[in-house]
């Protein structure tokens, strides 16, 4: 009995399997029974097709795979017209320009006295002033530092940093 009811079983889904097919009402028939779906005009509509080529995408673009919201939508700023533009601000003095080249510097064994080399303009005169001397009658070594020096104007007080700079050739 336990093993005649699966080969019963097996016989009935073998003999619906393998039977041959018959007129069914779901199979469609080659005798006339397919009816086309009714289209007044099959040309193709190219006003329709422009006018779905030609849309754009007027939403806020998001990139899918990220959880982070989107930005907010910039906010339109408008200016009003008749504003007088803001007045022009001073610039204040110029910048202080040192007729000098800071090209190196020179510390004592212990490293707290540091002395910095200037060369004037044209290379002829070399300088050596450590921090609170003054240079070139003009000019006060404020800080040295292996790759800057802060001067100050005497005259005027303002402020200054040079730059490490290898000298040229003579």
């Amino acid at each position: 009995m336990i093993l005649g009811s699966p080969l019963v079983v097996l016989g009935i889904v073998a003999y619906s399997r393998l039977r041959p097919a018959g007129n069914s009402a779901s199979a469609p028939s080659a005798d006339g029974q397919f009816a086309p779906v009714n289209v007044d005009n099959p040309a193709l509509r190219m006003d329709i097709l422009n006018r779905f080529l030609n849309l754009q995408y007027k939403g806020t673009h998001r990139n899918i795979f990220s959880a982070v919201p989107p930005p907010p939508p910039p906010a339109e700023v408008k200016t009003p017209e008749n504003v007088p533009p803001p007045p022009s601000v001073p610039t204040g003095p110029p910048p202080l320009t040192v007729e000098a080249k800071y090209f190196g510097y020179a510390t004592d064994a212990m490293g707290n006295n540091r002395r910095a080399f200037f060369a004037t303009a044209n290379n002829e005169e070399v300088v050596i002033a450590g921090e609170g001397d003054t240079f070139l009658r003009r000019f006060r070594v404020v800080r040295l530092t292996n790759t800057t020096a802060d001067v100050e104007d005497i005259a005027s007080g303002r402020h200054a940093t040079m730059t490490l700079e290898e000298p040229g050739p003579n």
